[in-house]
């Protein structure tokens, strides 16, 4: 009785993989837009292992773009394995 992993019903590693990237990549999204709506004047904080860090807006956002790049760039590679 041989037995597929498409059967299953649990997923994956790869799938569970891909979905916390999925879900990491949106947050980065939401926090971009989220302070391209604020004025270039405030101040936004930023979280560095458990220490929020109070900087300029453009920094934070430059920052989150970078991650929201390095998680992309780990779901294409994830996609090309397949």
């Amino acid at each position: 009785m041989a037995t597929s992993s498409s059967s299953s019903p649990f997923p994956s590693a790869e799938e569970n993989s891909r979905k916390q990237l999925l879900k990491e990549i949106r947050n980065h999204e939401i926090a971009i837009g989220e302070l391209s709506s604020l004025p270039a004047s405030r101040a936004a904080y930023q979280k560095v292992c458990n220490i929020y860090f109070r900087k300029g807006i453009d920094t934070v956002k430059s920052f989150e773009q970078k991650k929201l790049d390095a998680a992309k760039s780990q779901l294409q590679k994830l996609d090309k394995a397949r």
